[in-house]
């Protein structure tokens, strides 16, 4: 019964009527700020369909039952929006047909960040009760590579084509009291995967990066995706255990403050609709990062959430203008 609901969801998409989504009205100002940001850097949000972003992403009228199925084109509107994130796509392996759909709605130079479906990453799945039957359970397709070249894979890189961005695989916090094997055991998952797909790779326990983490994606081609979020080392600090090879493209993903919890920054930044409370220090840091990354030439792919600071486009802005301040180095 669920995997038909969720069939009849992808499928939705296909009945829709004809209809588009007003976008806000374009700025000048940020068009300008958008003129000034180096080339190869992207900025997009973690999923599109926020009401609160009215008058801010699109026009005052757009329809929010739409937005989600439709309101892409009108998101790439917005100056500084060159990327977004899928992340529905973790409940659900999507159909290709399905992200072609969206693929359509954007510009040629428009680029997706797509969350891998959790049955890669989760070793036991969790005691919630989505998980019906399985709760509590061993995930028999944990870091199966055949499950995820097939059901994720190819998928993402048919139904994207040229804007595939990266898929990112997402590791939520468990038990893993041994660093080194987690390490192995991903090098030997990433390595049988497919060529020709940026792997983007998500921790969420600090005890697993370590070196041996940094190679095993060095050595297979994958990146580490650089997170802000609760109880993961600093942005920078991260940055300083990953090689090269390794933040290449450089992918940042900007969630929750150190020591916030997704239900205290749900209360406090909801409708997200402007910024609530600011974090100049996470802001800085990633403009830091990102601006050395520019001046050498590696692509970037920054992704902001809602619960940041509040209003992910306006978080954008402000980080726009600190990685152009960045870039231009000290006042002399």
């Amino acid at each position: 019964m669920k995997d038909e609901a969720a069939g009849d969801a992808q499928h939705r998409l296909f009945d829709l009527p004809r209809h588009e989504i007003e976008a806000a009205a374009p700025s000048a100002a940020l068009a300008t700020l958008a003129a000034q940001i180096p080339r190869g850097v992207r900025f997009g949000t973690m999923s599109w369909s926020y009401p609160g972003w009215r008058g801010v992403v699109y026009g005052a009228n757009a329809a929010p039952a739409l937005l989600a199925d439709l309101g892409l084109t009108a998101y790439t509107k917005h100056p500084l929006l060159g990327a977004v994130e899928i992340d529905r796509t973790y409940y659900e392996p999507a159909l290709p047909e399905v992200l072609r759909v969206f693929a359509d709605q954007v510009p040629n130079d428009f680029r997706f960040l797509v969350k891998a479906h959790e049955d890669c990453t989760v070793e036991r799945f969790p005691e919630h009760a989505r998980y019906g039957k399985k709760r509590g359970e061993q995930n028999p397709r944990y870091l199966d590579a055949a499950y995820a070249a097939d059901a994720v894979v190819a998928p993402f890189a048919s139904g994207l084509g040229p804007k595939a961005g990266a898929l990112l695989f997402q590791f939520p916090p468990h038990d893993a009291p041994d660093p080194k094997a987690f390490a192995d055991r991903l090098h030997g998952f990433l390595a049988r995967l497919p060529k020709g797909v940026t792997y983007a790779v998500e921790l969420r326990n600090p005890n697993l990066l370590t070196a041996s983490y940094a190679a095993a994606l060095a050595d297979t081609g994958a990146v580490h995706c650089h997170n802000i979020w609760t109880v993961m080392p600093p942005l920078l600090a991260q940055a300083r255990l990953i090689p090269p090879p390794a933040r290449s493209p450089l992918v940042i993903r900007w969630l929750l403050r150190a020591s916030d919890s997704y239900e205290d920054a749900m209360a406090r930044c909801s409708p997200f609709d402007r910024i609530v409370e600011e974090d100049e220090s996470n802001r800085a840091a990633i403009a830091r990062l990102v601006a050395k990354a520019a001046a050498h030439d590696v692509p970037v792919l920054v992704l902001v959430d809602n619960k940041a600071e509040g209003c992910a486009p306006e978080s954008i802005a402000r980080l726009a203008r600190a990685i152009e301040r960045a870039a231009m180095g000290p006042p002399t």
